[in-house]
């Protein structure tokens, strides 16, 4: 038997596994754990409740929460199951998935975000929204600054009634050469993507994946505070749109103020190297226009009209009020998917597949909602989410509701470092933040907005959303290059949010 030296000098080196920051279901995962660790530790305690099952202020009392180290375990267990389809018994308020009593489990939202999934991936696979962005992008590529504002107000547009952020994605290839044979820089193409859609997202709407999750986790209608909402998606937009069309105007002007710099070939481009996009065919012009009457009808089956309209939290509805929740816009989406697969004319078989799919990819956003809504299953059990409660009002006691809600929006910042996906976030953090506000005289929707606010602007810029470090990937421009746009832009926006939740919170 030979042995063969090996030179030391010839070994190849191990290279060190970089850091990955945990997904958002690993994330959730550790905090279940973490949280029925500390549920040991809390002291068990309940408020009293008034006829609208509201927290009264001024009334906790510690409880014993009945729970064996058995008990426990088994909500550990079930958290998952607990979490999507769990029962309240509505004498001991315990929840579990074969008691008598109301659904706790976030089971409707589940379903939702699943059929959603499949009308977003049907109208996808039309090709008709990406070929209609396209087009807009290149009609308008002699003209600099409106481009800018067109593709960014669509993202925006976009991203405030659906959530359009990860899809942007797809755009790089089309939008960089556009801009650079304009006589901008890559950063305007990274501005014009991440900025336009995420400041959509930010001043959500009807944006299911956030006001939708979370007004349901705060037990009010996706259509209050929509009022709020809306004036603050039209002043952000606009302010977001100046600013980075500003700076392509300086770019522009004088190329040496350029941020990135210019890569080998970019100053050669023109317009006529973007390449031309096909026409929009009729069909593709019909399915934009499903898709446009869908989420129209969306928000006219959400908003409630009599409150809108007369300002009156308790007005009654009018008679053309659908109301509607998360089992009907389900249903609605569900059906509006096949409709588009109908006027796209998909076979049987592709439709199908394409739907199936669709749900498929939303998967992981719905399983981080349930996870989450696992979490307040446990607290709820061990009687210990009313101690935490607790705990936070006499933070707030005392303030004013404009110094709330700024509160509100700060405390939800490292929560949405920690948990970037805005669905688990809004799950886990809701059933605490909600009931502050009935202690604050705040509406519950100013809440909503504030959460939202605070998740969207941390996802303009943190390293651990796929659409910030994608697209400047993408765009073959520098992490640090884009903090040092942005940040300008980020500080401005703070000072803006915590004015409209202020208001917001001063005339509820």
């Amino acid at each position: 038997m030979s042995t063969t030296a090996t030179d030391p000098g010839t070994e190849e080196p191990q290279h060190k596994r970089k850091f990955t920051f945990p997904s958002a279901l690993t994330i959730l995962a550790i905090v279940t754990v973490a949280v029925w660790l500390l549920a040991f530790l809390i002291p068990s305690g309940a408020y009293d409740r008034n006829d609208k099952g509201a927290p009264v202020q001024g009334s906790y009392h510690r409880v014993d929460s009945g729970q064996t180290f058995v008990d426990r375990l088994n909500d550990l267990f079930l958290a998952p199951v607990n979490g999507l389809y769990g029962i309240q018994d509505e004498k001991s308020g315990v929840v579990g998935p074969d008691l008598a009593g109301e659904l706790y489990g976030s089971a409707g939202v589940f379903l939702f975000v699943l059929a959603i999934g499949a009308f977003i991936t049907v109208v996808f696979a039309t090709g008709a929204l990406d070929r209609g962005i396209g087009r807009l992008a290149h009609r308008l590529r002699e003209r600099g600054a409106m481009l800018i504002a067109g593709v960014m107000l669509v993202f925006s547009v976009l991203g405030t009634v659906e959530g359009f952020a990860e899809e942007t994605l797809g755009f790089y290839g089309l939008i960089v050469p556009l801009m650079l044979a304009l006589g901008y820089d890559r950063m305007v193409a990274v501005g014009a993507i991440i900025l336009g859609a995420g400041i959509g997202v930010l001043c959500s709407t009807v944006n299911p994946f956030a006001t939708g999750v979370a007004s349901s986790a705060a037990d009010i209608s996706l259509g209050d505070g929509i009022v709020l909402r809306f004036v603050m998606w039209i002043v952000l937009t606009a302010v977001t749109i100046a600013y980075v069309i500003r700076y392509a105007k300086r770019v522009q002007k004088n190329p040496e103020r350029s941020l990135t710099g210019f890569l080998s070939g970019d100053r050669e481009q023109t317009a006529a190297d973007a390449g031309e996009v096909p026409e929009l065919t009729r069909l593709h012009k019909t399915v934009l226009v499903v898709v446009a009457l869908v989420f129209a009808f969306m928000i006219f089956s959400v908003v409630p009209w009599s409150s809108a309209l007369t300002g009156k939290a308790d007005a009654k509805p009018y008679g053309f009020e659908l109301g509607w929740s998360f089992p009907q816009l389900a249903a609605l989406f569900l059906c509006a998917a096949v409709l588009v697969g109908c006027v796209a004319r998909m076979g049987e078989q592709q439709l199908s597949s394409t739907i199936t799919q669709g749900a498929a990819d939303f998967i992981s956003p719905a399983l981080v909602i349930v996870l989450a809504r696992g979490v307040t299953v446990i607290m709820n059990n061990s009687k210990v989410t009313d101690t935490v409660l607790h705990s936070i009002e006499g933070i707030v006691k005392g303030t004013s509701s404009g110094l709330f809600a700024i509160i509100v929006f700060v405390v939800n910042l490292p929560l949405a470092f920690l948990i970037p996906s805005t669905s688990g976030h809004a799950t886990l953090a809701m059933p605490i933040l909600a009931p502050l506000a009935d202690f604050a005289g705040v509406s519950r929707s100013v809440v909503v907005t504030a959460w939202q606010a605070a998740s969207g602007w941390m996802n303009l810029w943190v390293p651990t959303t796929a659409v910030t470090i994608g697209g400047v990937a993408l765009a073959k421009v520098g992490y640090d290059k884009y903090l040092r746009f942005v940040w300008p832009l980020l500080a401005i926006l703070f000072v803006l949010i915590c004015a409209f939740v202020a208001l917001g919170a001063a005339l509820t």
